[in-house]
């Protein structure tokens, strides 16, 4: 009898229960309910089985200048250190700083909705991202270098015939360096990596679109390391006692 590789078995049953909840948004009437369903079954996937130190939410992203992305349909932020995170009027409004990926989500990949995954991701990439000094014991280490968000899109089908040969690698060509879309789920068709620094294009087969952009997704978040310190002064400037408080002037509130 031959052996199975029960790591595979595993991801097979997880995006099989991916595609069971996809097909169902297909079926939903009304295309924003269709939306919100994709969206949610994303959400609680990254929730549920990535690492607690990430979490992931809809969410619009905004800087210490009072700058905001588009409302993003999936953020992967910092969850140990993200105490600026605001919930305003059902938005959740997460900090530059403590991002690490955004993705669109979509029912199909396409030109159209590649190029709509790029204006997500400059949206997010443009605003204003602090680092400040983080003291320890025996001193304060030097302020983090910031790290270059990752961006990506999130589907079930492919409206290419082909879905990662020349017309989608003509998308990945025409981005500016901020509007960069780095990896991808197709969950009927395979899941690619693109790196921007080699111009190699990785794909995987339908049959392993989850389980290769999962484990490509940890060996992105691994290297990228902890989000920087947030500057919490540089969000004070934006305060009208900022100013006052910077200058060692007291205030009365």
């Amino acid at each position: 009898m031959e052996k199975q590789n029960k790591l595979s078995e595993l991801f097979s049953a997880l995006q099989n229960n991916m595609i069971s909840k996809a097909k169902f948004s297909s079926v939903l009437n009304h295309p924003t309910d269709q939306g919100d369903n994709s969206e949610q079954s994303w959400i609680d996937w990254f929730n549920e089985y990535l690492p607690k130190r990430y979490k992931a939410a809809k969410a619009t992203v905004i800087d210490s200048k009072g700058d905001t992305s588009q409302q993003i349909d999936l953020v992967l932020y910092d969850a140990q250190y993200s105490y600026l995170a605001f919930n305003q009027n059902d938005i959740l409004y997460i900090p530059a700083e403590s991002v690490y990926a955004v993705f669109e989500i979509k029912q199909d990949l396409c030109k159209e909705h590649m190029i709509y995954a790029g204006e997500k991701a400059e949206s997010v990439r443009r605003l204003y991202r602090t680092s400040a000094e983080i003291p320890y014991a025996n001193g304060t280490y030097s302020p983090k270098k910031l790290h270059r968000i990752l961006a990506g899109i999130l589907t079930t089908r492919s409206k290419w015939a082909k879905p990662f040969e020349k017309p989608f690698e003509n998308c990945l060509d025409v981005y500016s360096e901020e509007q960069q879309v780095d990896c991808g789920c197709v969950l009927e068709r395979g899941s690619y990596y693109y790196d921007y620094n080699t111009r190699i294009l990785n794909t995987s087969t339908k049959e392993e679109s989850l389980v290769y952009f999962f484990l490509q997704l940890l060996i992105l978040l691994q290297r990228m390391g902890t989000v920087p310190a947030i500057d919490l002064k540089e969000y004070m400037k934006s305060l009208q006692i900022g100013e006052r408080y910077l200058n060692g002037e007291s205030s009365r509130l």
